[in-house]
């Protein structure tokens, strides 16, 4: 069991899987779960889960905070659903690989609980996924879940 877990959200059925995995691992007392969304520029429009709706790719950086904003909130719901108690929500832009590593290491968290493919799967295949850059960079354990 772990008492602190990063678990990044994109909007993923991946990621919303992660995130029950993730809930499961937490050692239930005085554990801390830390999601984390990166707004990502798409090349494509893309619906997420969590009931958030379509994101088209020309949506301006201040639109994809907010629809961040919601998916945090819903991935919240989630994880409270999954008995998480203490949950903290994390929004901060940049390369998502990058965004992950510094978030996990400025919270000293015990492990990384991601999912193997998110919204970029085409860019993921071109210049390597986002989920193989963390495990190979990250201090702590990285377990990755796929759908």
């Amino acid at each position: 069991m772990y008492a602190r877990i990063l678990v990044p959200v994109d909007g993923s059925e991946s990621a919303k899987q992660a995130l029950k995995v993730a809930c499961k691992l937490l050692d239930r007392e005085g554990s801390t779960l830390y999601l984390l969304h990166v707004p990502e520029t798409l090349t494509y429009a893309t619906t997420l889960v969590w009931g958030i709706g379509a994101i088209d790719a020309g949506t301006t950086l201040a639109e994809r905070e907010k629809v961040g904003e919601q998916l945090l909130a819903q991935a919240v719901s989630s994880a409270q659903a999954e008995g998480a108690k203490h949950i903290e929500e994390l929004l901060t832009e940049g390369d998502p690989a990058r965004a992950i590593i510094e978030a996990a290491n400025a919270n000293n968290v015990d492990a990384i609980v991601m999912g193997s493919r998110g919204l970029s799967d085409l860019a993921g295949v071109v210049i390597g996924s986002v989920s193989h850059k963390v495990s190979h960079s990250a201090k702590c354990p990285v377990i990755t879940v796929s759908q």
